[in-house]
């Protein structure tokens, strides 16, 4: 699996192929708007899905972590898609999100779907978290922030000569914003205003591959 290194205010981070971020100076694996329990949510609302998404989700994260073996994981917000959302886990996923704390910490930054982070789960709850000159938060800061990395927003990507939508990160060099990790979590145009007005003129898409990301330039990628 190929990442893409990135540097985000003179720090050297890498962007993974399946939407985390590596930071290896810290040890850290950095993952954004994982949405547990989404599905059982649609579900108590009528709209069924299938109610897996949690457990699809956690796989690939299992996976990141036999890749890379951090010191830390950070959840960098709306790991939780709603506040009885842990109460609704599964306990074979209990027992995964329990066995990733193993040998290493856990921190949940709070996000607007759940502001109090996980209760009974292993790992510390913080509004942020600085790594160097890295500022760890949900929400991306309406000013230019350099050194900020964040989630919250979902971007994606249209690529001129590619159909389908894919997730990406979007990066200025300054700051940068992940997409979301959570299999049913959504996806925001990387061209709308709400993110391009984010970054600077040297911004471009980090983007999803089988495999591999791709930078793209901000030319070849297409409105919705």
């Amino acid at each position: 699996m190929s990442g893409l290194a990135l540097a985000i205010a003179g720090e050297r981070v890498t962007a993974r192929p399946s939407g985390a971020l590596w930071i290896e100076a810290a040890g850290a694996l950095v993952v954004a708007d994982l949405h547990f329990e989404k599905g059982s949510s649609f579900a108590a609302r009528g709209q069924l899905l299938p109610p897996y998404d949690t457990g699809e989700t956690l796989v690939r994260l299992e996976a990141e972590v036999a890749a890379l073996g951090p010191r830390l994981i950070v959840f960098l917000g709306d790991a939780l898609h709603d506040c009885e959302a842990e109460a609704r886990l599964a306990e074979r996923d209990r027992r995964k999100i329990a066995d990733l704390a193993l040998g290493r910490e856990l921190v949940w930054i709070a996000g607007n779907h759940d502001p109090a982070g996980p209760r009974d789960l292993p790992g510390e709850c913080v509004d942020e978290l600085a790594l160097g000159a890295i500022r760890l938060v949900h929400e991306p800061a309406a000013r230019s922030a350099a050194g900020e990395i964040a989630g919250h927003l979902h971007p994606c990507a249209l690529v001129a000569g590619v159909g389908r939508r894919r997730r990406c990160f979007a990066a200025d060099g300054e700051r940068l914003i992940l997409p979301a990790f959570g299999a049913y979590a959504g996806g925001l145009n990387v061209r709308d205003p709400a993110i391009r007005g984010l970054l600077g003129p040297k911004k471009l898409a980090a983007v999803l591959g089988a495999g591999r990301v791709h930078a793209i330039p901000w030319n070849r990628l297409r409105g919705d």
